[in-house]
Parts: structure tokens; C-alpha cells; sequence
């Protein structure tokens, strides 16, 4: 819950040989970078605000308090608004949508100051044929692979230009895919040792530890030991778990024990992606849930949870089909479905109750609460918006067989929205004090490549519709506290330090909203609209948002985790 701390310690004392040389030379001269002027502020701890300003300098912040007469080259007017620490996006699909356009819109628009990527799958480390593999499968968005690491790729980002800081936590499916394969093996000890090497040299580069994405293939084939042996090396830099896990629907509560049993053996931080029981027969699992995070937390297992505000996910047709015959990676799984004996035994275990995989498809309870909304093969794309139902009726096939038929001749996995969760279990997952929020999309803009496809709305609306709807209209939470959710809690769960808090020598990633006009405009008809009501976005003490529109400017940096050695 949030933190206690006097109005004298947030307004900004400080030992003088703490501080950062520009920090100390800005607060002897008064001489600043920027002064954010008159607004309310939130130091990220959930402690109610105080009127003040905001001096910065050298990428810190320099000084909280009354800065009458002080100067600065950058002048901010916040009367009136709430001014906190840049809001960090938990669950971020901003791989490659960063590479096409480094502005990050869709998330800057709401106050994002950080994305964290990483959730199953990672662009680093790859090997020669994951490279090849790579570009192979790439979709509307087309870029060479330079890079091998983890932390290779996140510098060409900084080196490119990207306005967004970045981060990203290990793939646990990249991992296996780079050692072991896409089969359904366990792995030798002599792979397991050779994956663990890696997850150390990629701590050592800045990566934040292991994500894991279990309802999917390869990540699905791995076991609990193997998680754990990864957590463990990722542990001994500091690094943490996160995982989509296992189950979100009839093995919810399952799923749940195997996260915690990774970190109490692991002894690592672990976190919950997108924390819901999905589909209608699991809704009532939510409060044995919530008791279970609770009882380890008391046990000393630190668990949290990340969420996105809407009550339908988005992900793809794989998550309606058996994991064996995605065997092999997306080419072996569409060859075997052009197979009639195969695709014959998938429609039997996709009609019938999913036993040993998770069914989304089920789960959503009826073809009509399936909405596809991305294709890659241009013939396709005058599908995107429909429902699976509205696609089956037009081409006289079952659902189950229109799913089929999709997958094959887009070569992908058809980018897809689910209906499967309770607005009353959403709030409930809310108000948990440990919960976080996480996109689960890119960072886009209503313009160029991005329009060939549909999205989810959270790409442009989860951060302002939880600050809107949730904290102003329906008071889930105090906005101190909804502040602390994206901010100093996500970044203690990541063990980063110096960030996440307005205090004086931390990164000055700063955000002016107006808390009564934040509101999130996108929807699943017309996913492609920003949100409104962030007025001013800096990030390392470069404007990137000034009244409300993009500066251009692309200061972002690759924030390494703590197990970097420089």
C-alpha cells in the first residue's frame, strides 16, 4: 500500500554530495533546465500532493518547492494540474511499432514515459536462424535484424531515436527457441546450463529478468523446473518473473501456485500478466485468487500483478487451436493445417472441452465475441472489425473451420480480440494493492502503416480510461494512490532505482494532466483515435509533449536492470 513520508522529506532535502553535478550546480546558481510552475504534485508514493514547482537539470530532478525567481530555458505553466512521475506501461507490444516510428503517440499522449516489453517472446537473444526466422515472419512493418542481444536491440532503439525510455525482460520462449527448438521437449541439462548462460549475459547487459507467456508455444513446453532454473540465474542479478500464465480460465487458481511456487524456489520477485480469470464459468475464482496473492505476500513471496482496463483481450487465432500443432514455429503449424487428416483432429479438440491447453475461443463462449482485427495478406484486410460469426455466415463455414482457413491464408495468426472478462472482477483486480497497469499492445499512431490494421483500444486508451473511468468517475481508488499504480510501484517490482518517484536527483520523467479531463476516446469500432487530457510530457528533461502535441523529440534511453554491469 502506499508509503508514508513527511512534506519536508518529498519537498526535497538532500545530502549535497549525493547529488548529480548538474543537480548541485542548478541548485547553487538557481539556474535550471526546466521549471514546471504551479502544479499539484505527486511524488509517486500515493501521499496527497502539495502545490509546488519542479526545477530540473542535467535529466534529474533538481528541486521541489518555491522556485519564484529562479530561471530556466523551459518554462511549464501547471496551475491546475496534477504534475507526477512519467507513468510506465508494464506490458508493452512496442517491439516493432518503436522501429517504425519512434514518437511512441499512442502512449506519450497519456503520460508513458517507460515501456517495458518482454511478455513470452524478446528481440534478443537470437541466433542466426531466429534472425532468419524473424524477418521471414515479418508482418506491415519491415526492418532489418542488426542486432543479437537483448541489450543490442534496446541501444539500437536509444540510437535510432525513440521518445519513450525502454526496457524489456527476457523472453522465456526466445530463450528455449534459441537452445532447445519449438517442440514439445524438455530440455537437456546441457541446454537448460546454455539457456541460463544466456539469461546471465543478458542480465549483465541491463535486461530486467524472465517473461514468460505459458498459454503459447514454445513457452508452453517448457516445465516449472525449467522456469525456475531461468528465474534463478536471472536472481542472481536481481532480476525478476513475470509470466501470462499458465492458465486465465478453468485452471486459473493452478496457475496461480505454479507463479508462486517460482518465486519461493527461485527467490525472485514474480508478477502476473494481465491479471483476470477469463470466461464466464471462471469469473467466480477472482476473490480465491486475490487470497492467494495475499497469503504469499504474508509468507514473503513479493507478487504483484499487472492489468489493462477493458473487459476483452486481444491476442490470436493460435489461442484457439491445440498447442502440438503449432509445433515447429508458424510455418510447420500452417503446413500441417493444410493437412486433411490433421486439420481434421483440430476441429475435434477445438469443439471439444480443451483438455491440456486453453482455449480463448471457448473461453469467449460464442463466435460472436471473437473480433478479428488484423490480417497481414492485403485480400484479407477488408475483414478487419468483423466478428468470427459475421466471417463464418459470410463464407458458409463453421466458426472452428473459418479459424482454420484464416490462419492459412494469412500466414499469420490473425490478430484477434476476445470477450472473456467481468467488469466487477476488473475493478476488483484494481483495487488490490499490489496491481499495476500494463497495455498488452504497441504504441502507435492514427496514421501511415498503423492503419492497415485494426487494434485493441487499449493501445491508445488503457493508461487515460484507468485514470478516467476507474479513479475519477467510479472511484476505485484515490489518485494518489491510482498515481503510485503507474509509477513508483512498477518500478520497485522491476528493481530499478531513481526513477518512478518526483524527488530530488531522480530521472526527470515528468507528466502534466488534468485529472478531470483525462479521457480515453478509442473503441474497438474506431480503435485508432488518442487519448486527451495530458497537456505535457517530459521525459529526461526534453519536452516531448507540449500542449497536448508531440515536440518530436526522441530523448528516450535504454534503462538497464539492476543486474547491469557498465
Amino acid at each position: 500500500m502506499a508509503m508514508n513520508t513527511t512534506r519536508r522529506a518529498f519537498l526535497g532535502g538532500i545530502a549535497a554530495s549525493a547529488l548529480a553535478p548538474q543537480v548541485a550546480f542548478a541548485r547553487r546558481t538557481g539556474s535550471y533546465d526546466a521549471i514546471v510552475r504551479g502544479g499539484m504534485v505527486f511524488d509517486g508514493l500515493g501521499n496527497a500532493p502539495v502545490e509546488a514547482d519542479v526545477g530540473i537539470a542535467g535529466g534529474r530532478i533538481a528541486a521541489i518547492g518555491k522556485l519564484a525567481g529562479r530561471r530556466a530555458a523551459l518554462e511549464v505553466d501547471a496551475r491546475g494540474k496534477a504534475v507526477a512521475p512519467g507513468f510506465v506501461n508494464m506490458l508493452s507490444w512496442s517491439n516493432e511499432s518503436m522501429i517504425e516510428d519512434g514518437r511512441s503517440q499512442g502512449d506519450i499522449r497519456q503520460g508513458v514515459t517507460l515501456e517495458v516489453m518482454g511478455e513470452g517472446s524478446s528481440m534478443g537473444p537470437l541466433n542466426a536462424e531466429m534472425k532468419a526466422r524473424a524477418v521471414r515472419e515479418q508482418g506491415d512493418i519491415h526492418y532489418p535484424v542488426t542486432w543479437t542481444s537483448l541489450p543490442e536491440y534496446l541501444g539500437f532503439l536509444e540510437h535510432t531515436g525513440v521518445s519513450c525510455n525502454v526496457a524489456s525482460f527476457i523472453g522465456a520462449g526466445t530463450l528455449r527457441a534459441h537452445e532447445v527448438g519449438y517442440d514439445d521437449v524438455r530440455a537437456s541439462p546441457a541446454q537448460l546450463r546454455a539457456m541460463q548462460d544466456l539469461v546471465r549475459a543478458e542480465m549483465r547487459g541491463g535486461a530486467l529478468g524472465i517473461g514468460s507467456s505459458l498459454i503459447y508455444a514454445p513457452d508452453n513446453f517448457a516445465n516449472t523446473d525449467e522456469l525456475i532454473a531461468l528465474t534463478q540465474a536471472a536472481a542472481e542479478f536481481g532480476g525478476g518473473y513475470i509470466s501470462h500464465m499458465r492458465s486465465e480460465g478453468g485452471r486459473y487458481l493452478e496457475a496461480i501456485d505454479e507463479l508462486l511456487e517460482i518465486g519461493r524456489r527461485a527467490k525472485a520477485r514474480v508478477q502476473m500478466y494481465h491479471m483476470k480469470p477469463g470466461g464466464k464459468a471462471n469469473w467466480h475464482k477472482a476473490d480465491a485468487g486475490i487470497a492467494k496473492l495475499n497469503a504469499a505476500r504474508k509468507s514473503g513471496i513479493d507478487v504483484s500483478a499487472n492489468v489493462y482496463t477493458y473487459t476483452a483481450g486481444a491476442t490470436g487465432l493460435d489461442a484457439a487451436m491445440p498447442l502440438w500443432v503449432q509445433q515447429g514455429g508458424r510455418d510447420a503449424w500452417i503446413a500441417r493445417l493444410k493437412d486433411p487428416a490433421i486439420r481434421a483432429r483440430v476441429l475435434a479438440e477445438m469443439r471439444a472441452p480443451a483438455v491440456g491447453w486453453e482455449s480463448l475461443y471457448q473461453a469467449a463462449g460464442t463466435p460472436d465475441n471473437v473480433l478479428l482485427i488484423g490480417f497481414n495478406n492485403p485480400a484479407l484486410k477488408q475483414l478487419t472489425g468483423k466478428t468470427l460469426a459475421e466471417v463464418s455466415a459470410m463464407r458458409g463455414t463453421s466458426p472452428e473451420d473459418t479459424i482454420i482457413d484464416l490462419v492459412i491464408e494469412d500466414g499469420s495468426r490473425v490478430d484477434t480480440a476476445y470477450f472473456l472478462m467481468s467488469e466487477e472482477n476488473l475493478k476488483k483486480n484494481l483495487k488490490w494493492g499490489w496491481t499495476m497497469l500494463g497495455s498488452d499492445s504497441a504504441s502507435m499512431a492514427p496514421e501511415g502503416t498503423f492503419l492497415l490494421k485494426s487494434t485493441h483500444p487499449r493501445a491508445y486508451g488503457n493508461f487515460a480510461r484507468f485514470l478516467g473511468k476507474y479513479v475519477r468517475d467510479e472511484k476505485v481508488m484515490p489518485l494518489a494512490e491510482g498515481i503510485r499504480r503507474l509509477t513508483s510501484l512498477p518500478i520497485q517490482q522491476m528493481g530499478l532505482k531513481e526513477r518512478g518517484r518526483l524527488a530530488v536527483n531522480y530521472a526527470a520523467d515528468v507528466v502534466v494532466f488534468d485529472p478531470a479531463a483525462i479521457t480515453d476516446h478509442a473503441t474497438f469500432a474506431k480503435p485508432h483515435q488518442y487519448a486527451t487530457g495530458v497537456s505535457e510530457v517530459l521525459v529526461g528533461g526534453k519536452a516531448v509533449l507540449r500542449g497536448g502535441e508531440h515536440t518530436g523529440a526522441t530523448p528516450g534511453r535504454f534503462v538497464r536492470g539492476p543486474g547491469w554491469r557498465g
